[in-house]
């Protein structure tokens, strides 16, 4: 096999984002880390087990962005509060991380919410930028044993100076491609697909323990959200 084929087989497409660099225009259809503006009827800001609002961590306007997949095509909005005490590593959705989930058909109103008391994150506008092709990290990212063994194989003769100098991945903050992992990979579950992740970001307040990322899987068939985050 050769690399072009081995790269098709694993490139995945991406949105990611940038925050801040432009002025926001104000409309219901921008993305946003570090503020959440848009609710259901009936809506709050969840709080945690302790008792303590949770933090807004995003919010996707997906009709807007580049690439969204294909298990998402069918959401309008999408919505992420997080404690700011983190949650377990793979610590059920609903006491201390909360996702929502909101079609074309569900009317959503803007709010606007009251100052976290230094416990949230600065927010700001989210600028989309589309990775064609985004690939797994090598060690535990996601490469299958079948295509390593093969990508081995091309070093070795000397066709390729290693996986890294033929692959790109973007540690961003992003909607698709592969999870950004610092220690080697891990699979929340069959069924479960990677959808986002929100990284560490200095510009915003983040740091995810020690410059990790927050990783979110979803059921391809029940719809429910997994979080897994490590760090350095």
């Amino acid at each position: 096999m050769d690399i072009d084929r081995i790269k098709r087989q694993l490139a995945r497409p991406a949105t990611r984002f940038f925050a801040g660099g432009f002025r926001p225009a104000g409309t219901d259809e921008e993305s946003w880390i570090g503020r959440v503006f848009l609710f259901a009827d009936g809506e709050d800001v969840p709080v945690d087990a302790s008792g303590a609002a949770m933090v807004p961590l995003l919010q996707l306007h997906l009709p807007m962005l580049p690439v969204v997949p294909t298990a998402l095509q069918g959401i309008r909005v999408l919505t992420i509060f997080i404690s700011a005490q983190l949650p377990e590593v793979l610590e059920p959705m609903g006491a201390n991380w909360l996702l929502r989930e909101y079609a074309a058909d569900v009317p959503l109103q803007r709010r606007v919410l009251p100052p976290a008391d230094g416990q949230g994150l600065a927010p700001f506008p989210l600028r989309a930028e589309r990775v064609d092709e985004d690939y797994p990290l090598w060690d535990g990212g996601g490469v299958p044993w079948t295509l390593a063994e093969e990508i081995l194989a091309l070093e070795d003769a000397g066709r390729i100076t290693g996986y890294y100098d033929v692959t790109c991945h973007a540690y961003e903050h992003k909607l698709g491609g592969w999870p950004s992992f610092c220690q080697s990979g891990i699979d929340p579950g069959e069924g479960f697909e990677f959808m986002l992740q929100v990284s560490s970001d200095d510009k915003v307040g983040l740091n995810v323990v020690d410059n990790g990322s927050l990783m979110f899987w979803r059921h391809r068939d029940s719809g429910e959200w997994a979080l897994y985050y490590d760090f350095h």
